[in-house]
């Protein structure tokens, strides 16, 4: 379904590019530009995500600082692939207008197909999209470095997005770029937590990764109020089970004793 000598091979973007074809009747060679939501569609989407814009502003700048005199353009969509926020220099404006990055501009793989934003959240991880990969022909000057950002659930919440039509990167460099957003993702993700349960004792849990996400929320009397997605996959937790109000203490030991 890709063309033969592109990098489009790697099997996560065949994938897409099936989606694409199949769930979406996208055709590579159309050009289409990305659906719109109105301004009051925006206005809402951005008073369902208060939480998430707040929580990431600081770190959208602290990443824009680092990548924004580079040519690139960064973003933060919700969970359905409606641009948030962007950063951009004011000398690549025209270069990403033209491509259809913009607030409120809707990067799912239905409206625009395999792209960084789009293909993160319906992969619910990380994704390298480099050039001619990108579903539609009109994007394969586009060069993008996406991570998924979880609430404090562990769900899909948004996608942080560093996107460029450089024509001199290349995959090294977009290799850099992607740790840079998943590092931002995590610590949004962090972010989100402590917000949502500020009062609680945060408790690290140890894992084989070291992954600095992997969190408990535990009130007073030790019992588990909440759990980071990587705490959850570590220690095997889920809704039901922390509604019935196990003791951190108990899971922290179950994990050691494996």
């Amino acid at each position: 379904i890709a063309r033969q000598n592109s990098a489009a091979a790697s099997s996560p973007i065949v994938a897409s590019w099936r989606r694409c074809m199949t769930m979406h009747n996208l055709a590579p060679e159309v050009a289409r530009e990305p659906v719109r939501l109105s301004g009051g569609e925006f206005a809402a989407a951005r008073e369902r995500s208060m939480a998430l814009v707040s929580e990431a502003q600081e770190e959208l700048d602290r990443l824009f600082l680092t990548v924004g005199k580079s040519g690139c353009c960064l973003v933060l969509t919700d969970e359905v692939g409606a641009i948030l926020e962007q950063r951009n220099m004011a000398g690549d404006e025209r270069d990403f207008h033209r491509v259809g990055l913009g607030q409120g501009a809707v990067w799912s793989e239905a409206s625009v197909g395999t792209n960084g934003s789009g293909t993160a959240l319906a992969d619910e991880r990380s994704v390298m999209i480099f050039r001619d990969q990108h579903f539609l022909s009109a994007n394969a000057r586009l060069s993008c470095a996406t991570a998924p950002v979880r609430d404090h659930r562990g769900q899909i919440a948004a996608a942080i997005d560093i996107s460029t039509c450089r024509d001199d990167v290349n995959e090294m460099t977009l290799s850099i770029l992607a740790q840079a957003v998943k590092d931002s993702a995590s610590r949004i993700e962090t972010n989100l937590f402590r917000r949502a349960f500020a009062g609680s004792r945060f408790v690290l849990v140890p894992t084989s990764s070291g992954s600095s996400a992997a969190i408990l929320a535990v009130d007073r009397d030790d019992l588990i109020l909440g759990a980071t997605r990587a705490a959850r996959l570590a220690l095997k937790l889920d809704d039901a089970r922390i509604a019935q109000g196990v003791p951190a203490s108990d899971v922290l030991t179950e994990n050691r004793g494996e």
